[in-house]
């Protein structure tokens, strides 16, 4: 009896081997992201580090979520007051270009996250408009049919979802196309939709739960401070997407 359970033993062993190897590789390791802080002013005018400061952590965050630090370009509008940063300037052709670079080392997927102001229009990238309909031109000339997760933290940003969503793509965005969001004063420390990408992302187990959690947040936050109405953060899963995204999980943290 012992001989016999002596081989099945070894494959048990060899079984649980090579899942605990699969289970350290991040599946999101040979995917490309691109953090982009789209402006440096204040609801009201004055300057703000608001998105700047969501460009920096969003960026660090998604390290521990399993991309590598090295396939992930960050954009500021004021790259020169980063210096120890690598970011380069936030600017549509700029973003266009350096997708298309980052798209060709990283063949398995792509992120976007863009944090700014926004309008009925589209989104704010320093002195331009960014409108629904380009955003998603870049992603089809650069990302093409690979899986792709827009995340949208701007005013009015739900106007991005019938022109970005596709079968291959998950988009998450800030706002209803008709409602503002908040958090982009002078003294705020995040827009409140990235403070909840913030906080809920270590609890989540992948994006789905996360976009969950995050609407959770900011109703609860909003609330809390009284704002009204109410943002209402989007969220949109193509149908080719939807049964594979559970598979792309977070790693694993231990409790704090």
């Amino acid at each position: 009896m012992r001989l016999r359970a002596l081989p099945l033993l070894l494959f048990i062993a060899l079984l649980q081997a090579v899942a605990g190897q699969a289970a350290a590789e991040s599946p999101f390791r040979n995917w490309g992201a691109m953090v982009i802080a789209g402006d440096w002013k204040g609801a009201n005018g004055g300057p703000t580090e608001a998105f700047d400061n969501a460009r920096r952590d969003v960026s660090a965050e998604l390290v521990r979520m399993g991309f590598e630090p090295g396939n992930i370009l960050q954009y500021s509008v004021r790259p020169e007051r980063y210096g120890k940063e690598k970011l380069a300037k936030s600017d549509i052709r700029a973003i266009f270009e350096g997708m298309g670079q980052l798209a060709a080392r990283t063949p398995d997927g792509c992120l976007v996250y863009l944090t700014t102001h926004g309008a009925p229009q589209g989104a704010v990238i320093d002195q331009s408009l960014l409108p629904p309909g380009i955003l998603a031109a870049i992603l089809d000339r650069t990302c093409g049919a690979r899986p792709t997760i827009a995340v949208i933290s701007a005013c009015f940003s739900g106007v991005f979802v019938p022109d970005l969503g596709g079968a291959n793509r998950m988009v998450m965005t800030a706002a209803r196309p008709d409602r503002t969001s908040f958090g982009c004063g002078q003294s705020n420390r995040y827009p409140f939709f990235d403070e909840c990408f913030l906080q809920s992302a270590p609890s989540s187990r992948d994006f789905p739960a996360l976009a969950d959690r995050i609407r959770t947040c900011v109703t609860e936050r909003e609330v809390k401070e009284g704002m009204r109405p109410p943002s209402e953060p989007q969220v949109f899963i193509g149908a080719q997407l939807r049964p594979v995204l559970p598979f792309y999980v977070f790693p694993a943290r231990s409790p704090p």
